[in-house]
């Protein structure tokens, strides 16, 4: 396995395994959200008393976080995914495909959660976010089908640390944001942005002085016939980013931006 991964501010789906040397629990397993792998899967283990969920705490441990999904622009999105992931039956994207409203003859709690996974990164709308499918115990690694998996998505291995990333800015860094914070006009159709907190993108570039319409930005990287884009360019200096990114930038993470020509400017 890889060595620890560090990611700040972290949004994860994970799913447990029991592995308990009484066959009657060994193998059952557990899908939850989390913004802290190490501290949650401690409080499984520990039980309910120390924030554990009913569900492990009623079952004998000890359990194992064998994989986690991240990358989700914000805690919303990924504990849709978590809740779809628990209750396929119940979730409107998932009741609809049969194969996975139950598990076959013979087939382990960890094999069937194995399969409602490989699904659900084929159903909008998650196949449209950048995910990473992150492998924490190699035991359990499993390949996803070749042809089920997402181009856009990646497979990581090995532990990861979450933490909340502080920025620190050089005073140059800082008088440009000021400028850009100051902007209300949205600079692809012109018109006044409302809201700027929930209504107004910028680009991650930090050089970049764009400032847009969530709606107006999503609309220039939308493929034909999707709803949510999955990347796209920036159209005042070029730059190519994930959409995750640009909602992530905008609910106020730390996005990071590499290759930055430092004799380029970005003028608006």
């Amino acid at each position: 396995m890889d060595a620890v991964t560090v990611i700040d501010n972290f949004f994860g789906v994970y799913l447990l395994v029991n592995n308990n040397d009484n066959p009657k629990y060994k193998g059952r397993c557990y899908v939850g959200f989390t913004v802290n792998p190490t501290r949650r899967i401690t409080q499984h283990n520990r039980g309910k008393k120390f924030g554990g969920a009913n569900q492990t705490s009623r079952i004998p441990g000890p359990w194992t976080m064998v994989l986690i999904v991240h990358d989700f622009p914000d805690n919303i999105s990924a504990l849709r995914f978590e809740w779809a992931w628990q209750e396929p039956k119940n979730s409107r994207r998932l009741k609809v495909i049969d194969s996975i409203q139950r598990r076959k003859p013979n087939e382990s709690h960890f094999n069937f959660h194995f399969r409602i996974l490989t699904e659900m990164i084929n159903t909008p709308p998650w196949n449209r976010l950048p995910l990473k499918i992150r492998w924490l115990e190699s035991d359990y690694c499993i390949d996803f089908p070749s042809d089920r998996f997402p181009k856009h998505m990646s497979i990581k291995h090995g532990a990861i640390k979450a933490f909340k990333k502080t920025v620190s800015q050089t005073q140059e860094q800082k008088e440009l944001m000021d400028a850009v914070r100051t902007r209300k006009e949205c600079h692809l159709c012109m018109e006044k942005i409302q809201n700027l907190d929930t209504d107004r993108v910028l680009c991650i570039n930090p050089r970049c002085k764009l400032v847009a319409h969530t709606k107006c930005l999503a609309r220039i990287c939308l493929e034909p016939n999707h709803y949510l884009p999955i990347a796209g360019k920036c159209p005042l200096c070029d730059c190519n980013f994930l959409w995750n990114d640009i909602i992530r930038k905008k609910n106020g993470f730390s996005v990071p931006f590499v290759n930055i020509d430092d004799e380029e400017e970005f003028d608006i």
